[in-house]
């Protein structure tokens, strides 16, 4: 089976946010319980949360109850919104045949079935949400323990 890998900082917040929209998005999480509930370590969920902030996708509540809340409805983050806050850069020139660039002109021998995986990813992260993973009534497996 063939996987995409996104980088371990992506896949946490994907994870992250995940939770968030799971858990209904308007409570106050701290990050204590959203990591162990995601089993992502506190210190690297803290950074993920604060890319977060700084994208417009959560608020940061200080105080007795505070915590974190998603800053949209769920349908209106999208996974492409996630990725790019924590680093993904969508590339449409990277060149997995290792040149420094791939000019789609002189393109290497990979770089047609590359670009269509790409377009096909950069698709898919643009219309998915994370309503998408939870719409109303639906249930899901937690993270694995």
């Amino acid at each position: 089976m063939l996987t995409l890998t996104l980088s371990q900082t992506n896949e946490y917040a994907l994870r992250a946010m995940s939770y968030l929209a799971h858990a209904g998005g308007k409570i106050p999480l701290t990050a204590t319980k959203i990591s162990r509930e995601t089993k992502i370590p506190q210190h690297y969920l803290s950074k993920i949360m604060k890319l977060m902030v700084n994208a417009k996708l959560v608020h940061s509540q200080k105080g007795h109850r505070g915590g974190f809340v998603l800053a949209k409805p769920r349908t209106k983050i999208r996974f492409f919104d996630i990725i790019v806050a924590t680093g993904y850069n969508p590339n449409p020139n990277r060149c997995v045949f290792g040149w420094a660039t791939c000019n789609p002109k002189l393109p290497c021998m990979l770089h047609h079935a590359w670009s269509e995986l790409n377009t096909t990813f950069k698709t898919w992260a643009l219309e998915k949400t994370l309503n998408d993973i939870y719409p109303e009534n639906k249930t899901a497996r937690q993270v694995k323990s």
